[in-house]
């Protein structure tokens, strides 16, 4: 049986602009994480994946815990999204590497 703590209230911002998208299991890794009020390493649904530059391969879809080190997590790497709901804007060449996301503007 599994361990299952309750950590409060979580909130969760969609920013996929549609339901059709690719998405692969990548290792998130725990390096410069910093943990919240409750101590747990949380890496945000929406981060730009590996890094916010021209090594960026996707984003982020789900909130993946990196307390206790490393853990996979489901990365879209194609897709459409709306760029103003992303917890940190995608920098200029993270976009431009990210060859298969679409960005879309919130109206």
């Amino acid at each position: 049986m599994p361990y299952v703590k309750n950590y409060g209230k979580v909130e969760e911002i969609n920013f996929l602009a549609s339901a059709d998208y690719q998405s692969f299991t990548y290792q998130v890794d725990d390096t410069g994480v910093t943990p919240n009020v409750q101590g747990r390493k949380i890496v945000p649904a929406g981060t730009v994946y590996p890094k916010n530059d021209a090594t960026a391969i996707g984003i982020l879809l789900t909130d993946t815990d990196v307390t206790e080190g490393p853990q996979p997590g489901a990365v879209m790497v194609g897709g459409w999204v709306l760029e103003d709901r992303l917890p940190v804007k995608p920098a200029d060449e993270a976009k431009t590497a990210m060859k298969a996301i679409n960005f879309k503007k919130v109206v």
